[in-house]
């Protein structure tokens, strides 16, 4: 217990100290995280729709020689920066690039390293994207294709009117994956002078030696910056998906176990595995059924007093 006050202690003096630093490598942290993984999620969805380009072999020789070079140099970037590490990444282009250059491209000052932290997490966050968007698009059933096709739609077209909302909320979830991953990951960029969460850590390290206390601060602050992110995702998520009352527009029991009705929080009603829907459209068709009861009842009293004043209307006559 006492070793749990001296290190709760030791953690208070560190953030009264040294919380303006903590905040900034915070803040670093973060520009460098949604920035790269916005541009990340540009470069990817770029590489993927390149790769999933469709051609046949009645197509030209040279439209089938440009479509598999483009695949070619995806799938090299692809591999090369998911197979090595970041911070070996971060090191090639940093100091790498002046050198194969002779210093013609160079990243100079603090303005430089920010540009280079953003290139490299940036670079590597597209390649892992790029294969996220192809898994996307190609989830995508290809019936839908060939519907906008029969259409007159072209492959542009279908693309950005058909698969890709498709696509884009199937990999929502590798987005924010990531997004938490690019919050960690930019700690290997003190490599190459980059001022964020962890080399706040190192440099106040460096100078009191208190290196678990510190770690626990910094531990504290990234799982809190993960979770936060997390819960903004999964909100994200249910907006997209939409609410789960509704109105069905199609009740017809053959055409919803054909599976032209689903929803990713209900499922089909006909899903054993989802009892709350099966019981939600038993209480729809119940109430139908009710209703239909209900006008039929009606309908015969209103044939009943028809007949009623015809026949005293014939009494009356005679």
């Amino acid at each position: 217990m006492d070793k749990l006050f001296a290190l709760g202690y030791d953690i208070s003096r560190l953030w009264e100290n040294y919380w303006p630093n903590y905040l900034t490598g915070i803040r670093n942290t973060l520009i460098v995280a949604v920035v790269a993984t916005l541009v990340g999620c540009i470069i990817g969805l770029v590489c993927g729709i390149l790769n999933t380009i469709p051609y046949t072999k009645n197509d030209s020789l040279g439209k089938r020689f440009i479509l598999k070079l483009i695949r070619v140099v995806v799938r090299v970037y692809v591999e090369v920066f998911r197979g090595t590490p970041m911070i070996l990444q971060a090191v090639f282009i940093y100091f790498g690039l002046p050198y194969f250059t002779s210093g013609s491209v160079a990243f100079k000052g603090n303005t430089g390293i920010w540009i280079a932290s953003l290139i490299v997490v940036s670079i590597n966050t597209g390649a892992y994207m790029a294969e996220s968007v192809r898994g996307g698009i190609i989830s995508i059933d290809p019936g839908q294709t060939e519907g906008a096709k029969a259409i007159g739609m072209t492959h542009v077209q279908t693309m950005y009117n058909v698969i890709l909302p498709q696509a884009f909320r199937n990999i929502i979830p590798q987005i924010g994956n990531n997004f938490i991953i690019n919050i960690k990951d930019t700690s290997v960029m003190f490599v190459i002078g980059f001022i964020e969460f962890f080399a706040v850590h190192r440099n106040i390290v460096g100078v009191n030696l208190m290196y678990f206390p510190s770690a626990v601060i910094e531990m504290i602050g990234y799982l809190c910056l993960t979770l936060t992110a997390s819960f903004l995702l999964r909100l994200l998520e249910k907006k997209m998906d939409g609410s789960n009352s509704y109105e069905l527009a199609q009740v017809d029991a053959l055409t919803m176990t054909a599976g032209n009705y689903n929803h990713p929080g209900r499922g089909t009603p006909f899903d054993e595995r989802n009892p709350e829907a099966v019981k939600s459209m038993l209480r729809e068709e119940l109430r139908r059924q009710a209703e239909r009861d209900e006008a039929k009842r009606q309908g015969e009293r209103a044939e009943t007093r028809r007949q009623n004043a015809a026949g005293d209307h014939d009494q009356r006559g005679e």
